[in-house]
């Protein structure tokens, strides 16, 4: 990780700050970092790691697993992929030199996996679906997991639906919306949707669709994926979960609900308020990696 020298670029927006944020090396960074996002994937800024591939329900599901030691399952954002998510916020690399097996999927419409266009084909079940599949396609038992945002919703509906492949869940980016909702995405979905950048007027559309261009991601699988990758869990579903669980949040996310409140509806929770951070601005904090490698040297 002392190699990279990271730095933040993001969109704002009026009424709730960042809304995107990406880390990247400040090499490429002292030119608008994030025109090169697409361009910095392509260079091979992964570390030499290979992605692979794996069909779960007959789609592609492109994935990495670098590292040896104990597994964990890495979910990333929605928009986002491992690289973003993970790789260039120094994740990857901690939890490597931490001693562990890391696995970091890009879920389906999103990144290297398959990109689809029927909604139906992105219902939270489905994406959880296929993070089971791929801890079967591995041979891994139970892994620890971790989500970041949407990628946090997946992980609680794999541990409610998959709890035998669950040692542990960080859900990251995400209080109470999850179980009570977000909002706003009817038009993050019609600014996906829309001809062009230049047709989409209003926040928190025109961010999103400015960032999926950035990165090079198919504007209208993602459309179909905001359409239905909403799904709330319910309070009794949440105190079935039985691993251990930290809740981390951003202290001034604004976006996602309490993080305190979701915490009290499962029984082994822990909260994590990262200091001075936003819902985006909070995925590369030092405070949250040395939190999460912490629960998972504790957990059993």
């Amino acid at each position: 990780m002392e190699m990279w020298n990271y730095v933040v670029c993001h969109w704002p927006n009026e009424s709730r700050g960042s809304i995107f944020a990406a880390t990247i090396p400040a090499a490429m960074g002292r030119k608008q970092p994030c025109r090169f996002l697409a361009e910095w994937q392509s260079f091979g800024y992964m570390g030499g790691m290979p992605i692979e591939y794996f069909q779960s329900d007959d789609v592609d599901i492109a994935f990495l697993d670098q590292g040896k030691g104990e597994p964990i399952l890495l979910i990333h954002g929605f928009a986002s992929n491992h690289v973003v998510n993970w790789k260039a916020t120094g994740w990857i690399d901690s939890l490597m030199q931490a001693g562990r097996r890391v696995i970091a999927l890009d879920v389906r419409g999103h990144g290297q996996s398959e990109k689809l266009t029927d909604p139906k084909q992105y219902r939270i079940p489905l994406l959880a679906a296929d993070a089971a599949a791929l801890i079967d396609h591995l041979g891994l038992g139970r892994v620890d997991v971790m989500g970041y945002s949407m990628g946090s919703r997946i992980g609680a509906f794999l541990a409610v639906g998959h709890a035998d492949k669950v040692r542990s869940l960080v859900i990251g980016g995400m209080g109470m919306a999850l179980v009570d909702g977000m909002g706003g995405e009817d038009a993050i979905v019609a600014a996906l949707e829309a001809p062009d950048l230049e047709s989409v007027a209003g926040e928190p559309g025109r961010a999103y669709r400015k960032f999926a261009e950035q990165t090079g991601s198919d504007v209208l699988a993602l459309a179909a994926c905001m359409r239905v990758a909403r799904e709330n869990l319910q309070p009794e579903e949440l105190s079935s979960i039985a691993v251990p669980v930290l809740v981390a949040v951003g202290e001034n996310d604004t976006v996602v609900g309490s993080p305190e409140a979701l915490a009290e509806l499962i029984p082994k929770a822990e909260v994590l308020v990262i200091p001075r951070r936003d819902h985006m601005r909070a995925t590369a904090d030092r405070t949250f990696i040395a939190a999460v490698l912490d629960i998972l040297s504790r957990r059993p």
